[in-house]
């Protein structure tokens, strides 16, 4: 085959469209299957015989494995393309999913749904196919693409949270599980439609910086390291509540199906969320846009605490929280992005995004550990309230303009 006819194949691979719809339907399963996880809490806990902190200690590793394995798949991906990571990735989360059905013991869910998910999830996380989306088009259209990519994330969430609850009810939990590990195996195919080498020019990456001068870089950024500190409290808002809020809606006297209904919910407003707040990146500040997200989320959770726990609350919680759900998403990795350049996106998003799976681990095992202890998960929210209202402040500091290194290239 000669040059010229791979470098014509190589052009068709990476055109915007093709990337762009493979990278939606990728966060659309990788993302859907891993929410609808909570679904899973109250049976696999009544058929185990478990405590609500060991299913939530797996799901806490699992985040935590997410955040500490996505900066390694963020330099693979960067260096060789996101392909052949996403493919591998997509083994390994259906190998931890196959071995969570099968768990008959908490260490064995630790292993499986914890640590072994945890890496699949991590290899096939929504960000890497976001940076391929990201580097195909232009900078002014980049905040649309990112919120593109993440609204089909939260339409995965609309399709996999009732379908994981309906599965339950007419197959089991087990099975359940099982056709979720045989359907993460769908992202193979769309991974190998990406490009399977980077997608920078290689004449421009000579002439950029190295991976370790990039993060040496950011990590003496002020913006950078504020923008990583305010990424956890998104993390504990939204693990918390994916994980323990079906349970939380049982636990009203409400019917389980509402829980799965509201999850569901979330994912179909934050479609519309996730987009807007994309739509908002390229119009106004993306730092002040997530300074008033986190603040509505305080006052959304708060008003939750207050008001009488009724179905409708339940379903108009979800509704509000939808819109600010992974609207967050688009603005961070944007200001990444406009600040450093798309260049390595995906190695420094993936440790911004370390801090959010912090997070996320203390919302999902806080919320196990208190109510184990408490009987009510109150404490959690309230600490939700406050940590968002931080989170509202830390981000008004944040620089956002792009360094001058890429103002004298443009």
């Amino acid at each position: 085959m000669s040059t010229r006819t791979q470098v014509a194949q190589r052009s068709v691979l990476a055109s915007p469209l093709v990337v762009i719809l493979a990278g939606c339907i990728i966060a659309l399963i990788g993302f859907g299957i891993r929410s609808s996880f909570g679904i899973f809490l109250e049976p696999m806990t009544t058929a185990r015989g478990w405590d609500r902190e060991t299913f939530a200690l797996a799901l806490a590793i699992q985040n935590l494995l997410w955040g500490a394995g996505l900066p390694i798949a963020g330099v693979l991906a960067d260096k060789w393309g996101p392909a052949r990571v996403l493919a591998f990735g997509a083994i390994m989360y259906a190998a931890g999913i196959w071995g969570m059905a099968h768990a008959e013991t908490g260490m064995a869910l630790h292993l499986t749904g914890g640590v072994l998910t945890g890496l699949g999830v991590s290899f096939t996380a929504f960000s890497i196919a976001l940076a391929a989306m990201a580097k195909v088009v232009s900078p002014e259209r980049r905040s649309w693409a990112l919120g593109l990519g993440t609204a089909a994330g939260s339409l995965g969430q609309v399709i996999f949270s009732p379908m994981a609850q309906a599965f339950i009810a007419n197959f089991g939990w087990q099975d359940a599980l099982l056709v979720f590990a045989g359907t993460s195996l769908l992202i193979i195919p769309f991974a190998l439609s990406l490009p399977r080498g980077d997608l920078t020019d290689p004449a421009m990456a000579a002439a950029e910086q190295t991976i370790g001068e990039a993060f040496r870089e950011a990590i003496g950024h002020q913006g950078y390291v504020l923008l990583t500190i305010g990424f956890f409290v998104c993390g504990f808002h939204v693990a918390f509540i994916t994980v323990h809020f079906p349970a939380y809606v049982k636990d009203l006297g409400l019917r389980p199906e509402i829980g799965a209904y509201a999850i569901a919910l979330v994912g179909l407003f934050n479609i519309a969320g996730s987009f807007l707040s994309g739509l908002a990146g390229q119009w106004w500040s993306k730092k002040s846009s997530l300074s008033f997200i986190y603040f509505m989320r305080a006052i959304t959770i708060a008003a939750l605490m207050l008001a009488p726990k009724t179905e409708f609350t339940i379903y108009l919680f979800a509704a509000v929280m939808g819109l600010l759900w992974l609207s967050t998403v688009p603005l961070t990795t944007g200001i990444v992005a406009q600040i450093f350049g798309a260049r390595y996106m995906a190695t420094l998003f993936g440790i911004v995004f370390f801090s959010h799976q912090i997070g996320s681990f203390s919302g999902i095992w806080l919320g196990g550990y208190l109510y184990d202890r408490t009987g009510s998960y109150d404490m959690v929210w309230w600490a939700g309230v406050v940590l968002g209202l931080l989170a509202a402040l830390i981000h008004l500091p944040i620089n956002e303009r792009p360094l001058p290194r890429l103002a004298a290239h443009a």
